[in-house]
């Protein structure tokens, strides 16, 4: 009997295989190295389009603020469009609404202080790199503008 234990206990203890601890080290090295390749990938997939939703948010700002000057026969004023999305302030525009996605910033400068007849608006993602921006003035496509902080970028 002490035999037979014995033998059981040589066989099972042949049939017993691991790895090694170099291969679970290649194995934790090459994920290491696909995790490297990944994440750069994705962040730049992030800020692309983070940077694709503040030119679809100013591209749907200017559809709301031509509503708005067939509407009233003028842009609104500075001070009534909100610069964080949401509804205008003020009589221009009423009933109307700029809605922007997360983390987007708006602004707008309109060409004269009373009863203006053209603007330029201004759009950036904090989660991109790039300030989008619009002449109504010029009309054409959106641009791209200069400069870095959305208060002191200028549309070319």
């Amino acid at each position: 009997m002490f035999n037979r234990l014995a033998k059981l206990r040589a066989e099972r203890a042949r049939g017993e295989h691991g790895f090694t601890l170099i291969e679970l080290l290649v194995v934790v090295v090459i994920i290491g190295i696909l995790i490297a390749v990944a994440i750069p990938l994705y962040l730049n997939y992030r800020k692309g389009a983070n940077d694709k939703a503040a030119q679809s948010d100013l591209r749907n700002a200017i559809n709301v603020l031509e509503q708005c000057n067939t509407d009233n026969s003028s842009y609104p004023l500075s001070a009534d469009v909100p610069g964080g999305g949401g509804a205008f302030t003020g009589t221009s525009c009423s009933g109307q609404s700029i809605n922007l996605s997360a983390n987007t910033s708006m602004r707008y400068v309109a060409a004269t202080a009373t009863a203006p007849a053209s603007y330029t608006l201004y759009t950036t993602n904090s989660g991109g790199n790039k300030i989008y921006c619009y002449n109504s003035a010029a009309g054409g496509q959106v641009k791209t503008a200069a400069g870095t902080p959305l208060a002191s970028a200028t549309c070319p």
